[in-house]
């Protein structure tokens, strides 16, 4: 079986960015770990530093929605600003081999 990648492209302007899931997922434990550490060496609780660490993680969780979302949905406004007349102004005379009705 082949292993897929989920990815997502940013589009910034010119330059197109790829994340790929797996890159995604390190940065994503990186930061968790990041923020378990220093809250638990700063207030010695490891209750708190759950806490705060779970808090963080749906952070990130909601920014990588948000950001799924503007993907989706930011594609399909840059393609109609690209393409304003993307449905022609002239009127078929047949469809499909069908004549239309005197």
């Amino acid at each position: 079986m082949g292993r897929e990648v989920v990815s997502a492209v940013i589009s910034s302007g010119t330059a197109e960015k790829k994340m790929n899931f797996p890159q995604f997922l390190v940065g994503m434990t990186t930061a968790s770990s990041i923020v378990a550490l220093s809250t638990f060496l700063t207030t010695g609780s490891i209750w708190t530093a759950l806490a705060w660490t779970i808090l963080s993680l749906i952070v990130l969780q909601i920014g990588y929605f948000v950001l799924v979302i503007r993907l989706i949905y930011g594609a399909g406004v840059e393609d109609a600003e690209t393409s304003p007349r993307s449905v022609s102004a002239v009127r078929p005379g047949r469809r499909g081999g069908v004549r239309p009705r005197s």
